[in-house]
């Protein structure tokens, strides 16, 4: 029996547990820590068992076993496994905090606490290091600014999408928090008219009509959004022909609410006749409209 197979990674305090329970919500039977050297006897048990749907977290935890995971990853992909493999990142500076606000050690810290604390920043550096092989064949979620029900959301969303086919993201964020990090390609927008000086169109969003129709009548934003889809519509088919399952294309002004928010818009609605497409607006998610 064909199984779907989603393996999540990625750094300490990056979320993996949310990620894993949002598998669990629709319906996949999951393991935390599972041994690189048990994968393909826990996989072949569960064909055994008839089981669909498998969700298993990997990471620095497994110790010195790690780096044969990529390669028994890429012998189940070869043997029909449908394998999705997320990351998940967060920029080092919250991972600081989240380990300072949980009082938790970091696995890769020294064993006495005073240390574990003076090494944290080393011991994320190490990890990182452990990881990016893992991290470069995976698709990336940056979860810095993402709290615990915007990220369930993001998973359920990937997991709705087709394994068969490359999944085209657009993403928009603010450069003000930070660059995102689970980007491919990042477009800065921020020399385009800024409808933030509108007193009328400040409060609102690239996604209310007001400001579409502002930023409409711009013929910069409109160049803007013609030269970044003729980029991706000359190299997307390479991409697909190189077996990358996701393409995140992260846009980018200076708060993450108009410019931004209304380029993804639009590429999304130009790109979904071609390719399967998503939105993320990493400073809107969560904010009922």
């Amino acid at each position: 029996m064909s199984i779907e197979l989603v393996v999540i990674s990625g750094m300490s305090g990056s979320g993996k547990s949310v990620a894993l329970r949002a598998l669990e919500d629709v319906g996949y039977y999951c393991v935390d820590n599972l041994p690189p050297e048990l994968l393909e006897p826990f996989i072949a048990l569960q064909q055994r068992l008839g089981t669909r749907r498998v969700g298993i977290a990997m990471d620095v935890r497994s110790g010195d076993s790690l780096p044969q995971l990529p390669l028994l990853l890429h012998g189940l992909s070869d043997r029909g496994i449908a394998l999705r493999q997320i990351f998940l990142d967060a920029d080092d500076e919250t991972l600081v905090r989240r380990f300072s606000e949980t009082r938790r050690r970091h696995p890769l810290s020294m064993p006495d606490d005073l240390q574990g604390r003076q090494a944290l920043p080393q011991a994320i550096e190490k990890e990182r290091r452990l990881l990016a092989d893992l991290r470069e064949r995976s698709h990336v979620i940056d979860t810095s600014h993402r709290r615990p029900s915007q990220l369930l959301a993001v998973v359920k969303q990937l997991i709705a999408a087709p394994t068969a086919h490359l999944t085209l993201v657009f993403e928009s964020f603010a450069f003000k928090r930070g660059i995102a990090l689970d980007a491919d390609y990042v477009f800065d927008v921020r020399m385009l008219p800024n409808p933030h000086y509108d007193t009328e169109l400040r409060p609102m969003t690239g996604r209310d009509q007001p400001v579409a129709d502002f930023l409409a009548q711009q013929p910069e934003v409109q160049l803007m959004r013609q030269q970044i889809a003729d980029f991706l519509r000359t190299w997307l088919p390479a991409l697909a022909r190189d077996h990358r399952s996701y393409v995140t294309v992260a846009i980018g002004c200076t708060g993450g609410q108009h410019r931004s928010v209304y380029l993804v818009e639009q590429l999304v609605q130009q790109f979904s006749a071609e390719w399967l497409t998503l939105a993320r607006h990493r400073e809107l998610d969560g904010i009922q409209k």
